[in-house]
């Protein structure tokens, strides 16, 4: 018999194997080859899994359980988080406005240079935070390229204001929701577009009914990691906002201030934004395990 012969009647018999009872067995079986772990990575993982949680598991210890909600419903506190969660929420719309078309042209069109445009959409990801401020001060400060058009054009003044919070959160946020948002469109058949158009729809009328529902839980999840980006900011804030009381001090900002003179205040400010970025995580959990 060759061995091609034997592969074959190997098949065959794995194959009646499977069809008499054997294949939970088979399963069991790589379920048991892939449990056992090496010991050489086991150890590293165990390490790197005790440095992540580690400081995590420190914030709860040390947490002021007794005078929490004390310190969350002090004025200051009660601001940081107001000022938080309305600028993230407007930043988050302004990155849909803006970002879902961007991400639809990147995924959809194709144009010389379209690579250089995804590198330059996907720069504030890795940009420090602190150097996005600085652009920011150049472009849109009263001095800047575009800043002192509006400020003698219009009288729009965004450095140190509540709206220049929202601005520099977009710009480091609107990238999550691009990147969402453009591999969704990549996932989604275009053919369902294009017979909408063959029908007499416009391109316009097909993205706005066809291809918005497709990718609804692109968009969504590309939403929630913005808007999380957006929560946690603090370089750009800082640099182009300011950190005024009420105006512009977001929570971040405030922990970096509380840590300085009320330390029991910081982590309070810690405990929320943990406690946001856990539900974040807990929301887009199953669209994970459905891309897995």
């Amino acid at each position: 018999m060759t061995a091609l012969d034997k592969s074959g009647a190997a098949d065959e018999l794995l194959v009646g194997a499977e069809a008499r009872g054997g294949g939970p067995r088979r399963r069991r079986v790589r379920a048991d080859a892939r449990g056992r772990v090496p010991l050489p990575l086991l150890l590293p993982a165990l390490a790197g899994l005790a440095f992540l949680l580690l400081p995590l598991i420190a914030l709860l210890v040390r947490a002021p359980w007794r005078s929490l909600p004390d310190q969350l419903t002090s004025t200051e506190v009660w601001q940081a988080l107001q000022l938080s969660l309305v600028c993230a929420t407007a930043a988050t719309a302004v990155s849909l406005v803006l970002g879902v078309p961007l991400a639809w042209l990147l995924a959809r069109t194709d144009f010389p240079g379209r690579g250089f445009v995804r590198a330059l959409v996907t720069l504030p990801l890795v940009l420090p935070p602190v150097v996005g401020g600085v652009a920011l001060l150049l472009a849109l400060g009263r001095n800047g390229v575009v800043g002192q058009w509006l400020d003698s054009a219009f009288g729009i003044t965004l450095p140190f204001t509540t709206a220049g919070v929202v601005v520099a959160e977009a710009f480091v946020a609107m990238p999550f929701l691009v990147i969402s948002v453009e591999g969704t469109l990549r996932a989604a058949d275009p053919r369902y577009e294009e017979a909408a158009t063959t029908l007499g729809a416009s391109r316009f009328t097909a993205f706005r009914r066809v291809t918005l529902p497709l990718i609804a839980p692109g968009i969504a999840a590309g939403s929630v990691l913005a808007w999380a980006r957006a929560l946690g900011e603090f370089g750009a804030t800082i640099t182009f906002a300011g950190n005024f009381p009420g105006r512009t001090q977001t929570m971040p900002l405030a922990v970096y201030l509380a840590l300085q003179n009320d330390p029991a205040a910081a982590i309070a400010l810690s405990l929320v934004l943990l406690a946001v970025s856990i539900a974040v995580l807990a929301g887009l959990r199953d669209r994970w395990m459905t891309a897995s």
